[in-house]
């Protein structure tokens, strides 16, 4: 039996401890990452709300601890087999797993959240659009995956753009597109009437410092090119930082506007606003960030991959150092 078999076998079971209750005599065995269904993990979930209810007997709709390891759990169900396969989605959904791990450092320090438990919360409720987005797009229900999303996998499937094309698609569909719709869904006050807002900037703290050991890591396993200019942008980890900081202070202010909202059609012209600019966003990083035939490709991209992408990654995160597959 190989090594990576092994590996795979301990890193993607189908079950999500203390929080999922699956009927294992029904579904039959747990399958392998490589096999297992196109299902999303809140389908198993009894009592999924987007609602924060700190008394839910769902672990994540109360944000109790097993939900983190859940939603980790979840997210490294697609991470390890799309890097094993050199996928093109092994970017983002590695950048995914990377920055929930850091969240996980982030939440372990004391008064580092004010509300831990609604932190634990919207954590899971923001990777339910990525996971439910991506198992519906593998399933071919493409009506079903925003538009950002549908050209973000559609690049990816067909090797279109860069190391730094997957990434940047991936963030804008998931920070310009989903973010918006989760803050609004998540609630962005507390019972008391004091703001969200201070906890969902205390996140900006370690996304900057998770940057520099993330390229890192793609540029050893999955495209040699990745960290040649510090950053997708070519602008330095501080700049692309100020401009995803732009990005989610942008959501936060479209998640006010579906708020207030005063009728459904007013919400329904500010969701279709959202979805309108995620998609010229993601039509504008298209244009940037493909690949030029005969002059470029994803050739060299997918050889290095190939031969490293079980490699270690060569720096440590604010949680410490961190495993090529798992979390």
């Amino acid at each position: 039996m190989s090594a990576k078999f092994v590996r795979r076998a301990r890193w993607s079971g189908g079950v999500l401890t203390g929080v999922l209750v699956v009927a294992l005599v029904a579904v039959g065995p747990v399958a392998s990452a490589s096999t297992q269904p196109n299902v999303a993990w809140s389908s198993y979930l009894a009592g999924w709300t987007e609602e924060f209810v700190p008394t839910s007997e769902n672990a994540c709709v109360a944000g109790r601890d097993p939900c983190l390891k859940a939603t980790l759990k979840e997210l490294s169900r697609i991470a390890d087999p799309t890097a094993e396969g050199c996928s093109h989605d092994a970017i983002f959904a590695r950048a995914y797993l990377r920055m929930t791990q850091t969240y996980r450092w982030s939440r372990d320090i004391p008064g580092y959240y004010e509300d831990v438990p609604f932190a634990n919360h919207q954590d899971a409720v923001f990777a339910k659009y990525y996971t439910d987005a991506y198992y519906a797009y593998r399933s071919g229900d493409r009506a079903s995956v925003p538009e950002a999303w549908r050209i973000a996998f559609d690049a990816s499937r067909d090797k279109q753009v860069s190391a730094a094309g997957s990434l940047l698609l991936g963030m804008n569909a998931h920070i310009n597109r989903d973010l918006p719709f989760v803050l609004a869904g998540v609630g962005l006050v507390a019972p008391d009437g004091s703001s969200r807002k201070p906890d969902f900037d205390a996140v900006e703290k370690w996304l900057y410092t998770a940057t520099e050991p993330l390229l890192a890591e793609f540029a050893a396993r999955f495209d040699a090119t990745a960290d040649d200019a510090n950053d997708p942008l070519g602008l330095g980890n501080l700049t692309m930082f100020q401009v995803v900081s732009g990005w989610r202070e942008g959501a936060w202010r479209n998640a006010e506007a579906l708020v207030s909202a005063p009728t459904p059609w007013a919400r329904a012209v500010v969701a279709a606003s959202i979805e309108a600019e995620a998609v010229s966003t993601a039509q504008t990083l298209l244009a940037t960030e493909s690949y030029a035939p005969p002059l470029s490709s994803s050739v060299p991209r997918d050889q290095w991959c190939a031969a490293h992408q079980d490699d270690a990654p060569p720096l440590s995160y604010d949680f410490g150092p961190a495993k090529p597959y798992g979390y």
